[in-house]
């Protein structure tokens, strides 16, 4: 230790005497050094007895070579103190280091060269020119900085390894985490397995009766799903439904890539290869699929919500809300083969991809796999639903917001191997690569006028109050409860489940604290590089950042349209349970109020564990019953009318038949039978959503010549009128059927003051039940129950009375 204490003490003694005129460089920037050739300088200290008996082979170099008159030697170093310490050294003054000796290096403790071959002789032999001492260049600034830089990673102190049981506790924390959330996603699939065959009783069932609980767009895709499974082979099959003429009358349609059709796709495919046409059949196949992607979901909330608030009990919080708030965050029991309930579970995984990445505790490997799954889940995602890119510029706006709050203090926040900028720039620059396509396509439809572009346009202008408009397919869709504002009960039982109280609390806090990061960077206030409990900023935490912006944007969109709070609703239940189970959170809050009774860390984190402690014993005892009721409960759908419907038309209508009637019924109609329809319950083609609205004719006043016109137009054979859209008695009535037509065909003008122009007509889906002409000489009843009535539409016209 005496040795050790006098070196560090010779060290400093030797800069002071330097001063400011002569830098000392590091050892390893010096060139011809021994530590630049790549060596790691060690010194070695020994006692001072055994120093002083060993021979100084200095002194003897420097008693053989005579040295220049001016440099002289002074006394030698104290015993004890190292080659290094004493009196200052005239060559030392001259701005330079001794230099080695050629063919040699300079030995550890700077007082003579080894390794030197023929310098004896040399010396030996007292002749030859005298050693000139060169004074050396003072360095350059920037070659300074290199090697001081350089020095400062090499004196970096390597972090000690964990202990045993602190390794041990972390891996116990994983394990029951990861185990806690792959079991919740199991739990979840089988129980919508569960009530799905308790609602509908789908084992006792024949297909027939399965395939009616397909309504609407979801019995189109089931139909395609179908269609693949009875191909020859998966070329063909997918060349059928790329170049598909079967469906919709004279049109051809890309059908995989106009709906979307790759999970069907991927379904046959499995179906066919795992060998399970032989073990299951194809329904539950299906619907079975579509019911683990659902447990994916959830695991992936409750992998998000643990990555959030570092507690895995966040994540069963999540998960308790997310299932008993079912109704609003998803729509799983009402239509399984919604492309939403395929591509959002995929959605749930690149967003807890992406918040591990945002992490800034996150190590270079699982930051690599965090980035592959976003990437391969972002794709995946894309492939899945045609409304995808709305939601991935949603989620780019959030980034790039980040990226602003964050862009004053990047530099002060290094993370690895580049800013966190570098960072939020990567990921931008993957979104960017990812929705180039479709964003050129935006664009283009922006400023290009464009008649498929028209209706989104004129949607928004009537939505938001800007027009207003008779056209029957605008009206027709703002009526839809879905794009429509949420009602009262939707918050009502938000508010029930205990879910909306806190998620405003866990907002509020985070967003204030987000908004005094944004002030203080703005001041060009010192930020930390790592934000401690301690600190309690939980809005310098850019996963965070990116949450809160992310689930305001989604809320205002849903606070306009009452569908999209199924992708709202779900980000409530994780930010609501990261935010009450992070102790983060708390701190920051209690920071604020400057607690000086109780320390506000202890309480925090007391409180971390009691809250969600609390909400779940609560949710337990008041939902839990609930949920075994639903599971116990023996229900049946029951519509023997349209089994009975679609009975005759597989039994008495001619194969190449088309059927003409309302979308949702023509989608049952192709699914159940494999007849051709006229038209088809999607919203996204121009031309379908005109067919829709010529085919809803049926129930205006308009006259039997008109309509029979309308149908021959699309090749119709036959005629389905609903007596339930025909005689509806809805709560809105701005929002029937045949209120919306009489609109658009101005037989009611709104303007001025609900006017009434009579039609000289009836409306038909009445006149044509009575059975007299004209309308006997147009159609010909052949089928009819409660709820149907079918017409033949006759080629040859008689107008015998």
């Amino acid at each position: 230790m005496l040795g050790l204490g006098t070196f560090r003490q010779g060290r400093r003694e030797r800069r002071c005497c330097h001063g400011a005129t002569s830098p000392r460089l590091p050892a390893e920037a010096r060139p011809g050094s021994w530590a630049a050739s790549g060596a790691r300088r060690r010194v070695t200290f020994r006692p001072a007895q055994a120093r002083e008996h060993r021979p100084n082979p200095s002194a003897t170099l420097r008693s053989l070579v005579p040295g220049p008159p001016e440099v002289t030697r002074l006394a030698s170093a104290p015993e004890g103190a190292g080659p290094e310490v004493g009196v200052r050294q005239p060559e030392r003054a001259l701005g330079g280091r001794r230099r080695p000796w050629p063919g040699g290096r300079e030995t550890p403790d700077g007082s003579g060269v080894t390794g030197a071959p023929g310098l004896a002789g040399t010396m030996a032999e007292g002749e030859g020119p005298a050693i000139e001492l060169r004074q050396r260049k003072k360095p350059k600034s920037s070659e300074y900085k290199e090697s001081a830089k350089e020095k400062k990673i090499d004196d970096t102190a390597v972090p000690e390894r964990a202990p045993k049981h602190i390794l041990l506790q972390r891996f116990a924390k994983i394990f029951i985490g990861c185990l806690a959330a792959v079991t919740s996603g199991m739990m979840y699939a089988l129980y919508l397995s569960a009530y799905h065959e308790r609602k509908f009783w789908f084992s006792n069932r024949q297909e027939l009766e399965r395939e009616i609980t397909f309504q609407g767009d979801s019995a189109i895709y089931y139909s395609y799903y179908k269609d693949m499974l009875k191909a020859p082979s998966f070329e063909r099959g997918v060349y059928e439904l790329t170049h598909n003429n079967k469906t919709v009358s004279l049109k051809t349609i890309n059908a995989v890539q106009q709906m979307s059709l790759y999970p069907e796709l991927i379904a046959s495919v499995l179906y066919q290869a795992t060998g399970s046409n032989e073990i299951i059949e194809p329904v539950y196949f299906y619907i079975g699929i579509v019911f683990g992607l659902q447990g994916i979901y959830v695991t992936a909330l409750f992998v998000t919500s643990w990555l959030m608030s570092g507690t895995w009990l966040a994540g069963m919080l999540a998960v308790a809300w997310f299932i008993i708030n079912r109704v609003d965050t998803t729509r799983i029991e009402y239509s399984i083969p919604l492309r939403e309930n395929w591509a959002l579970p995929y959605f749930a995984c690149q967003v807890a991809a992406l918040t591990g990445y945002l992490k800034s505790n996150l190590n270079t490997y699982g930051e690599r796999f965090c980035y592959l799954l976003m990437s391969a889940s972002t794709y995946t995602f894309m492939m899945m639903w045609e409304y995808s890119h709305y939601l991935l510029f949603l989620q780019a706006i959030s980034l790039f917001l980040l990226d602003s709050f964050s862009l004053e203090q990047s530099d002060k926040l290094n993370v690895k191997k580049g800013t966190f900028v570098a960072k939020i720039m990567k990921v931008i620059n993957f979104y960017l690569v990812c929705t180039l396509t479709v964003t050129l396509n935006i664009i283009m439809k922006t400023f290009v006028p464009h008649k498929e572009n028209g209706y989104m346009l004129k949607f928004l202008e009537v939505k938001f109050g800007l027009n207003m408009t008779k056209n029957f397919t605008m009206n027709w869709l703002l009526c839809q409860k879905s794009l429509q504002a949420p009602s009262q009960d939707f918050f009502l039982r938000l508010t029930q489940s205990s879910l909306l109280p806190f998620y405003i609390l866990v907002l509020i806090i985070c967003f204030l604290s987000i908004m005094q990061v944004i002030f203080r960077r703005i001041n060009n206030k010192s930020l930390k590089k790592t934000v401690t409990l301690e600190d309690g900023r939980i809005g310098e935490r850019p996963e965070i950042i990116y949450h809160v912006i992310h689930t305001i944007l989604l809320g205002s969109l849903a606070m306009v349209i009452e569908g999209l709070k199924y992708l709202w609703t779900p980000y409530v239940c994780m930010l609501a349970a990261s935010g009450v189970c992070s102790p983060e959170l708390w701190t920051t809050l209690f920071k604020w109020f400057r607690l000086r009774t109780v320390h506000p860390i202890l309480l925090a984190l007391i409180l971390s564990m009691a809250v969600p402690t609390i909400i779940g014993l609560s949710l337990w005892k008041e939902f839990f019953p609930r949920l075994m009721t639903e599971l116990t409960e023996l229900q049946e759908f029951y519509d023997p009318d349209t089994v009975e419907l679609m009975t005759w038309i597989k039994r008495q209508a001619p194969v190449a038949a088309v059927f003409a009637g309302s979308p949702q019924l023509m989608g049952v109609i192709k699914l159940c039978t494999g007849r051709m329809v006229t038209s088809l319950p999607l919203y996204n083609d121009d031309d379908l959503l005109k067919r829709n609205e010529n085919i809803y004719q049926i129930y205006s006043k308009r006259s039997a010549e008109d309509i029979y016109k309308i149908l021959t137009s699309y090749k119709a054979n036959y005629l389905i009128v609903e007596d339930a859209i025909c005689n509806e008695v809805g709560t809105m009535r701005g929002c029937r059927v045949k209120d919306l037509l009489d609109i658009g065909n101005g037989h009611v003008d709104c303007e001025e003051d609900d006017k009434l122009t009579y039609s000289k007509y009836g409306r038909f889906c009445h006149e044509v039940k009575i059975n007299y002409s004209p309308y006997v000489n147009y159609f010909t009843r052949v089928y009819w129950n409660r709820s149907y009535f079918v017409y033949k539409i006759n080629t040859v016209i008689s107008f015998q009375s």
